[in-house]
């Protein structure tokens, strides 16, 4: 876990915990906005490269076999003769430019009129990630191993990852939380053929402006805006249309959209719903996801009540420690209460959370299942390509008798 974006950031610093060993998601069903605990401060757009005018939208001949978009809101594959468009509408919160890849094979000439988008020759062979996100899309298409740089290890879960840093295959240019920290020299010698990263629209926190002005082809990866699970899960698609592999990414997305499927319909039935509800008080706030946000979309396919629905919008709301106790203190469940590994440790970051009925119960759970030893969590990580997994363990959680033969995977019952 770690800078996907500079509010995910500050959220994954507060879901730290302790850890299991490292596996892969399972594969069958019997599988965050992101959860929040503070607020994202405004961001102002940051200066790019980027053509002002739209270019001439690309023609798309029927092409046997093409893979289409059909959750993803952000992002578009096009293709021309010969080559392929990708474009990024949102490259961050607030954007008003869009972000356009031409790819083309290795030798090819670039199509015209195409402005200042930019051109990388595919496939690659090499490639910068700059959060932890892209591994689960990369080992679905069997590349991990064309990872030459990372921005850091230090909260990655993925075990042939930390491998090939620690062998020293694949560097480590650093990143964190400010551009200043990201070694661009080393970047520059290792010669990547594309450098993946996210962005906010701050200068003090965005690293793309930097690896631009050196020279590096940056590619905008913007799949945390989108608040569907399934549409984060797809963009996949996106990262693997640089290696001409995006019919494999399609049909692993394929696979996870009708376990996504069969999960929901679990809990579509149930007639009780179990009331929820998430996170924990942040100095003196108590931030809880909006209605529309990538959490609020989970529990609600999981057949839950979620409490704070009447909070509109895709972020996070603030409320009181006061206002939220009011409504959940009843309620059956809660779930991803930041730090805690256990209700001792839950407890002692605030007396009062020992008068929840859900503490009461024994019904508290977090995410943090599948940790490293510097509590990088899984769910941040693999969990984004794995959002039927994720379902899975919610539909276990409320309703055990639903999914009977699942096992948690990146919930765990705080004891």
């Amino acid at each position: 876990m770690k800078k996907v974006l500079v509010v995910l950031l500050v959220v994954s610093m507060f879901l730290l915990g302790a850890c299991e060993g490292l596996q892969s998601p399972p594969t069958q069903v019997a599988p965050i906005a992101e959860q929040t605990q503070a607020p994202a401060e405004e961001k102002q757009p940051v200066e790019s490269t980027v053509v002002e005018e739209t270019p001439p939208a690309v023609e798309a001949p029927e092409v046997s076999g093409k893979v289409t978009v059909q959750y993803a809101k952000n992002f578009s594959l096009e293709y021309g003769d010969g080559y392929k468009v990708l474009t990024v509408s949102q490259p961050w919160i607030g954007a008003t430019q869009a972000y356009r890849y031409v790819l083309i094979p290795h030798g090819a000439e670039a199509p015209a009129n195409i402005g200042e988008a930019l051109v990388v020759e595919t496939p690659i062979d090499s490639i910068v990630t700059m959060s932890t996100t892209y591994y689960p899309f990369l080992e679905q298409i069997g590349k991990l191993e064309t990872i030459s740089a990372v921005d850091s290890v230090m909260f990655t879960v993925n075990q042939t990852v930390r491998t090939l840093v620690e062998s020293g295959v694949v560097a480590e240019v650093g990143g964190g939380s400010s551009m200043a920290a990201v070694d661009v020299e080393k970047l520059i010698d290792i010669e990547p053929d594309v450098v993946m990263t996210s962005a906010t629209g701050s200068a003090d926190y965005d690293v793309h402006p930097k690896l631009q002005e050196a020279g590096l082809p940056v590619v905008i990866n913007a799949d945390y805006i989108e608040q569907d699970p399934l549409a984060r899960a797809e963009w996949g698609k996106f990262i693997a249309a640089f290696y001409n592999e995006e019919d494999k990414a399609a049909a692993a997305f394929d696979e996870v959209v009708a376990r996504y499927s069969t999960a929901k319909a679990l809990a579509e039935g149930v007639q009780e719903k179990a009331t929820v509800f998430v996170n924990t008080d942040y100095q003196g706030t108590w931030y809880v996801p909006q209605s529309e946000s990538y959490l609020a979309i989970l529990l609600k396919d999981a057949g839950a009540d979620y409490l704070f629905t009447d909070q509109a919008g895709a972020g996070s709301a603030p409320l009181s420690f006061e206002v939220v106790f009011d409504r959940a203190k009843d309620a059956d469940f809660w779930v991803n209460p930041g730090f805690a590994a256990d209700k001792a440790g839950l407890q002692a970051m605030d007396e009062r959370y020992a008068q929840f009925e859900a503490f009461s119960n024994d019904k508290v759970y977090n995410n943090n299942a599948r940790a490293n030893e510097n509590g990088g969590l899984d769910y941040y990580e693999s969990g984004v390509a794995n959002p039927d997994v994720v379902l899975l363990d919610l539909v276990k959680i409320f309703y055990p008798d639903l999914a009977a033969d699942h096992q948690l995977y990146y919930y765990q019952q705080l004891q």
